[in-house]
């Protein structure tokens, strides 16, 4: 199977889901594995665990440290540990929009309700106090508003009469064990997956002007009406084994540049000359914004100037 997707998993205590995660990821077929275990609780019970189980740990108090600098520090000793995406598992801080920004549709948590109901803390006291027929988790996508990112998975859990709060979060918990590693997997698989790769640049090149998709030797490839092509995506191209997005470039001093820069994410595609650079999109870590950015700049290269003229107007409101 491919590499397996690097996660690092925050706890502050005991870390039943950071286990959940971990004994999943010990399936031969799973496709992530737990890189680090990392707490703002040097106690924590998870940190415990994890070490016992041969995985990195890093603990750092947030005690008398300013939130960003904490944040920044949790985050240095992530990008160490080669982590891809980071998995909140109780961990209780309120993060900085600095730090959710740096991993910007690559960190998940895992909330007790059935968002967006309840958001925040006494989640099962509150179900039961609106006399709801179930309460549940929630796996979201973390954003800079606390429990608001978009939805990765639900499980309902039944309330039965004479529940109480810590009865009701018993069952949910079991609930939340089983639902967050299969979230979890199935976020890191679209990563490298070339229908949901190639889905997220359809949406962004066909958002430019004029701009339509045909397919061109087996792969996509957008280009203006009846004009000409401004990018391609490559998927296994004569078996490359990678996906890729293929823009336009100034020429060979460019294309030479980015490959030095970085050879693993930029190379030189086959069959398209030094004006053009083939962009990995499966490393599991694309910024989808530069891409939207390589795309735009591709499309200037070749659209007539009536096009261009008519964006820079639009631009500038």
């Amino acid at each position: 199977m491919p590499d397996r997707a690097r996660v690092a998993v925050l706890v502050s205590g005991s870390g039943t889901n950071m286990a959940a995660l971990l004994y999943a990821s010990r399936a031969a077929d799973c496709p992530y594995e737990v890189v680090l275990v990392g707490s703002n609780n040097p106690d924590a019970g998870g940190l415990k665990l994890a070490a016992a189980e041969g995985v990195p740990t890093f603990a750092l108090p947030h005690k008398g440290m300013a939130r960003l600098d904490h944040d920044l520090a949790m985050d240095a000793a992530i990008r160490a540990s080669g982590a891809q995406y980071v998995a909140l598992a109780g961990y209780m801080r309120i993060l900085t929009p600095e730090f959710v920004g740096r991993w910007e549709g690559r960190m998940l948590n895992i909330h007790p309700s059935l968002l967006p109901n309840y958001k925040g803390l006494h989640t099962h006291e509150r179900a039961l106090e609106a006399g709801d027929s179930h309460g549940g988790c929630t796996v979201h996508l973390v954003t800079a508003e606390l429990d608001d990112g978009p939805v990765l998975g639900q499980t309902p859990v039944a309330i039965v009469p004479g529940d109480t709060a810590d009865s009701l979060a018993a069952r949910v918990l079991i609930a939340e064990h089983q639902l967050y590693s299969r979230c979890l997997a199935a976020l890191v698989s679209r990563a490298t997956s070339p229908e949901w790769l190639t889905a997220q640049v359809r949406t962004r090149a066909l958002a430019l002007p004029e701009a339509d998709e045909v397919v061109s030797h087996g792969m996509a490839c957008f280009g203006i009406v009846k004009g000409k092509k401004f990018a391609y995506v490559s998927s296994d191209h004569h078996g490359d084994g990678k996906v890729a997005l293929l823009v336009k470039i100034s020429g060979a001093d460019e294309q030479a540049h980015l490959i030095e820069q970085d050879p693993e994410r930029y190379y030189r595609p086959a069959y398209f000359g030094d004006d053009w650079i083939a962009i990995r999109l499966d490393l599991g870590d694309t910024d989808w914004d530069a891409i939207a950015d390589w795309l735009g700049r591709s499309w200037r290269a070749i659209a007539p100037k009536k096009l261009t003229t008519l964006l820079d107007a639009a631009d500038a409101f």
